[in-house]
């Protein structure tokens, strides 16, 4: 069932959004200051790729101030924005029965693109 989702996302708009990540995470890793941000743009386009199987996870162990720090900026630069979308989206697909499975998978990119930083891809 999993390959059938990831299948329909991607026709209908995984591969664009993915391609759009991949874009941003190499303009990102032009200059040695962005190279952490673009890492993160990249782990997105995977999940935005193929999100069906995937789970995200917080990661284990303790969370220093390097990674608050970074992920404040991404929020502010870029991830609340990107949140906000995936959940309007997610309020769109919600509307219709055949529309849950991807309003499931937009709520996951939402909670990805809020704290990236802060979680891990497990899947």
């Amino acid at each position: 069932m999993n390959l059938l989702g990831n299948l329909i996302w991607l026709i209908f708009g995984g591969l664009a959004a993915a391609l759009g990540y991949i874009v941003g995470g190499f303009v990102l890793c032009l200059s040695i200051v962005g190279i952490p941000w673009g890492l993160q743009c990249f782990k997105l386009a995977g999940v935005v790729l193929w999100p069906f199987g995937k789970s995200i996870v917080p990661k284990q162990g303790g969370e220093g101030c390097l990674s608050l720090l970074c992920n404040i900026i991404w929020l502010l630069c870029g991830g609340l924005y990107t949140a906000i979308v995936h959940l309007l989206f997610a309020a769109i697909f919600y509307i219709t029965i055949i529309g849950i499975p991807f309003g499931r998978q937009h709520l996951k990119l939402m909670e990805l693109s809020l704290l990236p930083f802060s979680r891990n891809v497990v899947g």
